[in-house]
């Protein structure tokens, strides 16, 4: 039998409150914590509630022969601790089914296997922990944030001991290559690598409630045909997403529950596959060849790379000037920096600053709470600021050393448009 691989990302970030140039040295609580509450309960009444159910049942109804997996980062799970009980409640009963596999990724869903190898190790052993606490797992499986991925990255994963990884099918490093097939990194053989098919992960996350497309309105039926006119050959699909697709992205209203319910058993009775975890997978399918990634790649926008989060000045220089504090981060001993050390890590802080137009430039705008992408640049660089005179201070540093410059604002001029308000 063939394969059918189910891989839900589950993120949330801790979104930053309204921080302005002159709460610097005043205010050290940077995180919006009515607008992340509001926010986590709203997805876990639109998507993370009725999906597990409606999971949980069709495992129970097809016999334990459904399975998908989930990687859910470290702060999401915060949430879930903060404001949602019930959604990790849910999280649990999946986990008892012994039909869910869930996976390693960084604690912050951060961009730090691009800039430390320290830190990326740190944040695994951390959310690997936290998974271990709550749902009685401990992770074989990794992805990296966003599933980011060049053989640097690949080599880092295999030094941590895992022998499974998943990551992105894109065109440009497939060449003629099928991601239908398991893989394995070109200098660690010993490390399965499984490719998303982009073209059906897409025909559900983005695609499912687009009126003007060629198959809409899709039902279960329809994709399952889809899925079982895969070349003869060819012996695993890959379905990885966001969970949020569910009742969040593609709302309840467009039949997104409605087809999920009745896919397990379009696949389950009436194809030749069969539906695992990503473990199973790696333990049941061999390499077909190894694959060399020398340039990055994601599963994001059109490009498949990292300009959703790098690139641009004001990206960049925010990049860096956190990462610079890292050296004196690891010599304080303040739990408080630490735990605000990781948040402001995450990857969306710098998703929220990316300036692509057209249609990327759309979704960019969708998930992002600020007006614009120097607004966000800003409100960003003010608590990165705060945080490092804190983290000055807890080093030991005298005033005189960690006297603000006041004319920091005028430094980012040098990045922003000439229409932008600084005040």
């Amino acid at each position: 039998m063939k394969k059918l691989c189910f891989y839900f990302q589950v993120h949330q970030p801790f979104r930053l409150k309204d921080y302005r140039f002159f709460d610097i040295s005043c205010d050290d609580d940077y995180f919006d914590k009515k607008l992340n509450h509001e926010i986590m309960r709203k997805v876990a009444d639109k998507c993370y509630l009725p999906m597990n159910q409606l999971l949980l049942e069709q495992i129970h109804a097809h016999n334990g022969n459904f399975k998908v997996s989930f990687s859910i980062s470290g702060i999401c799970i915060e949430q879930f601790e903060l404001y949602a009980q019930d959604v990790l409640d849910s999280f649990k009963r999946l986990a008892d089914t012994g039909c869910v596999e869930f996976i390693a990724e960084t604690y912050g869903h951060s961009l730090s296997a691009l800039k430390s190898p320290e830190e990326f190790k740190a944040q695994v052993a951390k959310q690997t922990a936290k998974v271990k606490e709550h749902f009685g797992q401990t992770p074989t499986t990794f992805r990296n944030t966003e599933l980011i991925y060049n053989n640097q990255i690949g080599s880092l994963v295999h030094e941590m001991g895992y022998k499974t990884m998943i990551t992105e099918g894109a065109d440009h490093i497939m060449d003629w290559r099928s991601p239908n097939f398991i893989y394995s990194h070109c200098q660690h053989p010993d490390l399965k690598l499984l490719l998303k098919n982009y073209k059906l992960s897409d025909d559900i996350a983005f695609r499912f409630s687009e009126r003007s497309w060629e198959s809409w309105p899709l039902h279960a039926e329809t994709f399952g045909q889809w899925v079982n006119s895969t070349a003869w050959n060819q012996e695993i699909i890959n379905l990885f997403m966001d969970y949020e697709t569910f009742g969040e992205h593609q709302w309840a209203e467009s039949g997104i529950f409605e087809f999920m319910r009745e896919l397990p058993n379009q696949i389950i009775n009436h194809s030749q596959f069969d539906f695992v975890t990503p473990s199973e997978a790696a333990a049941q399918l061999n390499p077909v060849s190894d694959i060399d990634i020398h340039n990055t790649i994601s599963w994001a926008d059109a490009e498949r790379d990292l300009t959703a989060w790098l690139g641009n000045p004001i990206q960049d220089d925010a990049f860096d000037s956190l990462y610079e504090l890292e050296e004196l981060v690891k010599k304080v001993d303040d739990k408080k920096i630490k735990d605000d050390w990781v948040k402001l890590q995450t990857s969306d802080h710098f998703y929220y600053m990316c300036t692509k137009f057209w249609s990327d430039g759309d979704v960019h705008k969708y998930f992002s709470h600020y007006e614009s992408p120097y607004a966000a640049f800003i409100n960003y660089m003010n608590v990165l600021t705060d945080f490092e005179e804190r983290v000055k201070k807890a080093a030991g540093y005298t005033p005189e050393e960690i006297k603000i410059d006041q004319g920091i604002i005028e430094n980012f001029k040098n990045y922003l448009p000439y229409s932008v308000d600084l005040k």
